[in-house]
């Protein structure tokens, strides 16, 4: 048995048994959201947001190890420096490629 399963103490069919309806509910609810982007003006589905939810879709159903792990550093800010000034107040909930300055 792999390490990840060492880490559950029930069994498979005991989470889906619990868990399931919650997530089916987050997961209509995403795609209505997206629907609402491609239904509204302007170009929403190029927002980089946008892209770095799709691509988290992707990696939650690609069946390999470590999906959360990999969606929290593709949404996270890779920068390791500190920047002398936040230009707004709040988290944007995704790192936008084009704000780097050089790396």
């Amino acid at each position: 048995m792999s390490d990840s399963h060492d880490n559950c103490p029930i069994d498979s069919a005991e989470v889906i048994r619990k868990y399931f309806l919650e997530h089916r509910a987050k997961i209509i609810d995403i795609a209505a959201f997206l629907d609402r982007v491609d239904r509204a003006d302007g170009d929403g589905a190029s927002d980089y947001r946008i892209q770095a939810m799709r691509e988290a879709i992707r990696i939650a159903g690609d069946l390999q190890p470590e999906r959360a792990r990999r969606i929290l550093e593709l949404l996270s800010d890779p920068s390791v420096e500190p920047i002398e000034q936040a230009p707004m107040k709040g988290a944007m909930g995704a790192h936008d490629p084009e704000s780097d300055e050089g790396g």
